[in-house]
């Protein structure tokens, strides 16, 4: 099997953020999607031993901040390559609080979406957490960043928790 074929799915780059009790945190996510309009629910997936898993399943909220392309990767490495375990991810990120209380990245992003979760599906290594939308709004008409445009014109890499992750070693032997 070719996992490289799975590069291939279109996908989008997004902060999604949570809170437990008073801390925040976020990270970068690419597996977000839209699963009805009305009433308006999405699915975003989560690796399990992210914190910001812990914080969604404790708080039973998130949003979705929309990156734009204009991100720099210094920008989503923040969220993307470091734990809020051991830093301030929001510390010096300008965001609002939602209706939730959950934050919403302002920085960097054309919108947003907040959710109250309302299903929880757990998987080998992530889970997937149904939100239906509670708020949603665009801050400017500026283009989204897809996954496809942050690998080749800001020549990021995919985090090792990503749902897309592919490791090094498998991807050799798959190709070879």
């Amino acid at each position: 099997m070719n996992l490289q074929t799975f590069t291939k799915l279109s996908y989008g780059l997004y902060i999604i953020s949570s809170k437990k009790d008073d801390k925040f945190n976020g990270q970068i996510a690419d597996c977000v999607m839209q699963i009805t309009a009305n009433p308006p629910i999405i699915a975003v997936s989560i690796n399990r031993k992210n914190l910001t898993n812990e914080f969604i399943k404790a708080s039973k909220l998130f949003t979705v901040s929309i990156l734009s392309k204009n991100a720099t990767l210094k920008f989503i490495g923040n969220f993307g390559f470091k734990s809020g375990r051991e830093l301030d991810k929001f510390k010096e990120v300008n965001y609002q609080l939602g209706v939730t209380g959950v934050p919403i990245i302002l920085d960097n992003t054309i919108g947003y979406l907040e959710c109250k979760v309302i299903n929880i599906i757990d998987i080998e290594t992530h889970t997937i957490f149904l939100g239906k939308v509670v708020d949603a709004e665009l801050f400017n008409d500026g283009e989204p960043m897809t996954y496809d445009y942050y690998h080749k014109v800001i020549k990021g890499k995919t985090a090792k928790n990503a749902p897309t992750y592919i490791e090094e070693k498998r991807k050799i032997k798959e190709a070879g």
